[in-house]
């Protein structure tokens, strides 16, 4: 996509958006450069949310001012590397994400930075990086158990090393229909199992098998810094039912 079709498409985009969420928002911009991620030099950042708060007791549209930045260049990157990379999919979701990021800081409400760190350390996992294995919980929680991170999904589990190694199969729901899948046998710490069979059209579902650790074996980690043990495996799922 060249860039003066994805500047119309942009602003065709913000104008569908109803008034009453753009209040406090002078507008859109859409830049032709690369924003790179200030600490991964292969990371770029598609959009961002500019806000600049005046001084008052009120927090609201009349205090704070925000314009929205879509980068181009950015956008290409990312696209060059993805075969199957949907470029007005991609502008949609990055324009709501970051009317988020302005509509949260109206309501003081910091959810979507959970969600940014859970991108940035799903990342690092990706690249082979130290990352925190728990980064998902604070992804979107979309029920008990159930997180998602942008596109992806994450079921999980809690086990005990007993229990687990008495399961020959695990089962999981899934939008209201029950799986079942091998077990994978190691159970590590924290073990990330990509699911086949079942999962969103777009993204991945993963299954996140957690060990609990008794308390005196937490404390003992903690104090000599014991890195946790970090499983990926993949798996077919089967449905049984609903």
């Amino acid at each position: 996509m060249d860039f003066e079709t994805f500047d119309r498409i942009a602003h065709e985009m913000w104008k569908e958006i109803p008034e009453q969420y753009k209040e406090g928002i002078d507008g859109l911009v859409v830049k032709r450069e690369v924003e790179a991620h200030p600490d991964h030099e292969d990371y770029w950042t598609m959009g961002m949310c500019y806000t600049e708060p005046y001084p008052s007791g009120y927090m609201g549209p009349e205090t704070t001012r925000s314009f929205l930045a879509l980068y181009y260049g950015s956008f290409r990157k990312v696209a060059e590397r993805t075969p199957e990379f949907d470029w007005e999919g991609e502008i949609w979701e990055t324009i709501t994400h970051e009317l988020r990021h302005h509509l949260e800081f109206l309501a003081e409400d910091d959810a979507l930075e959970g969600v940014d760190y859970a991108m940035e350390e799903a990342y690092k996992r990706g690249q082979g990086m130290d990352f925190d294995p728990f980064y998902y919980q604070v992804g979107d929680e979309v029920e008990e158990g159930l997180f998602r991170v942008e596109y992806d999904f994450y079921i999980e589990q809690v086990w005990t090393e007993e229990e687990f190694q008495r399961k020959r199969e695990l089962e999981f729901e899934w939008e209201g229909e029950r799986f079942t899948m091998p077990s994978p046998g190691d159970l590590g710490d924290v073990h990330y199992v990509w699911i086949s069979g079942a999962g969103p059209e777009r993204g991945s579902l993963q299954l996140v098998l957690v060990r609990e650790v008794p308390l005196r074996e937490r404390l003992r980690r903690l104090f000599r810094k014991v890195s946790p043990d970090l499983v990926e495996s993949e798996a077919e799922a089967r449905r049984i039912g609903p």
